[in-house]
């Protein structure tokens, strides 16, 4: 059995698409999904299967949602050694005293092409860093995610792949969950 983080894009959010993870949980276990963990209510899943296809297990993910709450809920799958590997190969800075220089990490469906990449490396800017290495986009928000424009949404239509983001406290949480 390998252990596997989901990450679900936009639920519980400005009170759309509310799932409670206690509900999630439940209907997640009907996947034959075992040692499932929710952390905190933005759609953070721990679990264990025995399935090796990411792809697959986020459509089972998906499906499942869509089918008990009539709404789409994209889902990225990483494994937790792949978390361990976000968290090591970290190229931003990271000052424990200012909270606007913790990074936060995009975590994008698949590998973006590299023509891709450079057109969007142009938005870097002293107030917004990121670099964009396989499939997560290291950011940080110098004055806050809340007024940026470099959000899931903006990522998803110049790398042409769906998005999650999540801030550093969170990565590192999941990397042990």
């Amino acid at each position: 059995m390998q252990t596997y983080i989901a990450l679900l894009r936009g639920i519980n959010v400005s009170g759309q698409k509310l799932i409670k993870m206690a509900d999630l949980k439940v209907y997640l276990s009907e996947l034959k999904f075992s040692n499932i963990r929710t952390y905190i209510q933005s759609g953070n899943i721990v679990f264990e299967a025995s399935d090796s296809d990411e792809i697959a297990l986020a459509k089972l993910i998906e499906n499942k949602i869509a089918e008990k709450y009539q709404f789409e809920v994209p889902t990225m799958i990483r494994t937790q050694q792949e978390i361990l590997d976000v968290i090591a190969r970290n190229p931003l800075e990271i000052d424990e005293q200012n909270d606007f220089s913790k990074p936060y990490v995009i975590f994008l469906e698949n590998e973006p092409a590299i023509e891709l990449v450079e057109k969007v490396m142009v938005f870097n800017s002293d107030k917004e860093v990121f670099q964009i290495i396989g499939r997560e986009v290291f950011i940080q928000y110098k004055n806050g995610a809340g007024t940026t424009k470099l959000t899931n949404t903006f990522f998803e239509s110049k790398l042409k792949t769906k998005a999650t983001s999540r801030n550093w406290n969170t990565v590192n949480k999941l990397s042990s969950f």
